[in-house]
């Protein structure tokens, strides 16, 4: 038995090793997406036919100057930020750009939500289940039995937390899984993972109306591709809450 149980555990070794290599050989296009040999054959990707636009020099600066004094209330601030999208934000600012363009700064200050404080109430029910958010995608069976055992006539918090916690950790795994980002268990990936899964968790605890929808993990990645972990909570926020964008989405209050 104990001969059968160390060759099961090297042959998984064997097995992660293999994953970590091909995983170092995978070429990435600059939008960070995994080229895929069979795909590259058969079909072409959009993503892979494209580059980034390169703004000359000048207008690089330009850009710079604009999101230093940006007013968002402002027609000049407006129009010539409408001028610089169509000649192509280089991706080094693009993040900046969607931070001036949805105010996130405004919303958060405006808010009493504090995105830390909310994390650490967040772990409290992750440490009871004996579930760290570094590790998330591989407790997707130990949640289930958990949500199982608690069934659903339990009306706990802890009941909603695992039943949150599992829905989004499945929807993790199918949110850019070709990203390098998402991709796979190097150390990139498990942050970018975590990453995504306390967005995700946060918004659903700072709205609870809406909760946690199929589909926001697409939103939250994109957001978490260009923003700090904080910064694209709070897009998200807006992104979702704002008339003029996403507010009527994932309203729990649409009929199917």
């Amino acid at each position: 038995m104990l001969r059968r149980s160390s060759s099961r555990n090297s042959s998984s070794a064997k097995a992660s090793a293999r994953r970590r290599s091909s995983s170092s050989t995978v070429r990435f296009d600059e939008f960070g997406f995994a080229f895929s040999k069979r795909r590259e054959r058969k079909l072409q990707h959009r993503s892979h036919d494209y580059s980034y636009p390169q703004p000359n020099a000048v207008k690089v600066k330009e850009l710079c100057e604009l999101l230093s004094y940006w007013n968002g209330s402002s027609f000049i601030c407006r129009n010539q930020i409408e001028r610089f999208i169509r000649i192509g934000i280089p991706p080094a600012l693009r993040g900046r750009v969607w931070k001036c363009l949805l105010d996130i700064e405004a919303v958060q200050v405006a808010s009493d939500f504090n995105y830390q404080v909310c994390l650490s109430e967040i772990r409290k029910p992750l440490v009871d289940l004996s579930v760290s958010e570094y590790s998330i995608i591989s407790a997707i069976s130990t949640l289930g039995e958990r949500e199982n055992e608690l069934g659903s006539a339990a009306a706990g918090s802890l009941s909603v937390d695992v039943a949150l916690f599992r829905q989004i950790s499945l929807d993790l795994q199918r949110s850019f899984p070709s990203h390098c980002s998402l991709m796979g268990d190097t150390p990139e990936a498990i942050e970018g993972q975590a990453k995504l899964f306390r967005v995700l968790t946060a918004y659903a605890k700072y709205n609870p109306q809406i909760g946690y929808s199929q589909g926001m993990s697409y939103i939250a990645a994109v957001l978490l591709m260009l923003l700090s972990e904080e910064e694209a909570f709070w897009a998200l926020v807006v992104l979702l809450e704002k008339p003029k964008y996403l507010s009527e989405l994932f309203d729990s209050s649409l009929k199917q």
